[in-house]
């Protein structure tokens, strides 16, 4: 299983209840092709930096989660025909498990130790 985050913007001009409505679809999507939904973060209405689709805001909601790594293909083909979705991008999150670099001071030691060989 492969970590994704999903990142979802739902039309501006919605209610509350539809805007729930449009959001309970996209997680029953990820849900349906086998995908766990890991963490759901909404991040609330947004001023766009560009006008779409004559919309200046939307609801920015991201999403992770884990899935087989076919199932982002399907989720997108899926959300092209969404209505009240303004914009939508799955990527992988595979630098959720990755250790962070070593300290800078750690370095210069190791190169030290080498040249003394």
């Amino acid at each position: 299983m492969n970590k994704y985050e999903f990142t979802v913007v739902i039309n501006g001009k919605l209610e509350e209840d539809a805007k729930n409505e449009v959001l309970g679809k996209v997680k029953a999507l990820v849900e349906r092709f086998g995908g766990e939904i890991k963490n759901v973060d909404e991040w609330g209405k947004k001023r766009f930096a560009y006008e779409i689709q004559k919309m200046k805001e939307g609801y920015y909601t991201f999403i992770k989660f884990e899935a087989e790594p076919t199932a982002p293909a399907e989720i997108e083909n899926r959300m092209r025909i969404m209505d009240n979705v303004v914009r939508y991008l799955i990527v992988s999150d595979e630098l959720a498990d990755v250790q962070p670099a070593k300290k800078a001071e750690e370095a210069p030691a190791e190169k030290a130790e080498e040249s003394a060989e």
